[in-house]
């Protein structure tokens, strides 16, 4: 039987319509209420780095002079670093800063501020892997003419491991707690439905200020005391419960 370009058409349209009604999924049809479930677990373990920041500060009555006396003793607290154990490639310049200094407050009346002269900056981003010798390190920088030192901030290289043992508690707990709510409701257990993870890893760095009293004895050392960290995940959980 022979067919009219008009019927032929009215085929052609049609197929994409009969494909997309073999190819639709039926949304899932749920035969109990939904619980929703928050959960974030923790995983303590201890840091194995920290980082400090140092640097050096000097003044001088011209920028030049400012300048060049910091290079001089910023290269002299690079080479005690490096002499301490610290790999170059865990010295990091974070900033070079040269100012004018003036003083506002010794001056009479209608005269305008006096010139100072020049203060130059150079900081450090230091990062210490060997724990056990930081409170050395630290010493080292101060007797290399660091004029100024913040931190240590700790914390861990590689806490893939500790992100999924914390998942793992989480999943246990979400479980536990949906079958809790199951059983309290008059339903027989909770089948789960769906799982999202919600941000980034949380790793706060925790930073101890190093101990360097003034009065102590001059062979005194900087106590720097690492203790532990804390690697959460926070997990968001869909359950239905089935009777």
């Amino acid at each position: 039987m022979s067919r009219s370009p008009l019927m032929i058409a009215a085929l052609l349209l049609a197929t994409p319509a009969a494909v997309l009604a073999q190819t639709t999924t039926a949304p899932l049809e749920l035969a109990g209420p939904v619980v929703t479930l928050s959960v974030t677990e923790s995983v303590d373990a201890a840091p194995d780095k920290a980082t400090v920041n140092t640097g050096v500060e000097t003044r001088a009555p011209t920028a030049k002079a400012a300048m060049a006396q910091n290079a001089t003793q910023i290269d002299a607290l690079i080479a005690a670093l490096l002499k301490s154990g610290i790999e170059r490639k865990d010295i990091q310049t974070s900033g070079i800063n040269l100012n004018p200094q003036y003083d506002y407050a010794n001056r009479k009346a209608g005269e305008g501020p006096r010139f100072l002269g020049y203060q130059a900056n150079n900081n450090l981003t230091v990062t210490i892997r060997k724990l056990d010798k930081a409170g050395d390190i630290i010493d080292a920088m101060v007797g290399a003419g660091a004029t100024n030192i913040n931190g240590p901030a700790f914390g861990i290289t590689d806490a893939s491991k500790l992100e999924e043992q914390a998942r793992n508690k989480a999943v246990k707990t979400a479980q536990t707690r949906a079958n809790f709510y199951a059983v309290a409701a008059g339903y027989r257990s909770a089948k789960l439905l769906s799982i999202s993870e919600t941000g980034e890893f949380s790793r706060p760095p925790v930073v101890f200020e190093a101990r360097m009293m003034a009065a102590a004895p001059a062979d005194a050392k900087t106590s720097v005391e690492p203790g532990q960290l804390s690697t959460s995940v926070t997990l968001n959980f869909r359950y239905m419960l089935e009777k």
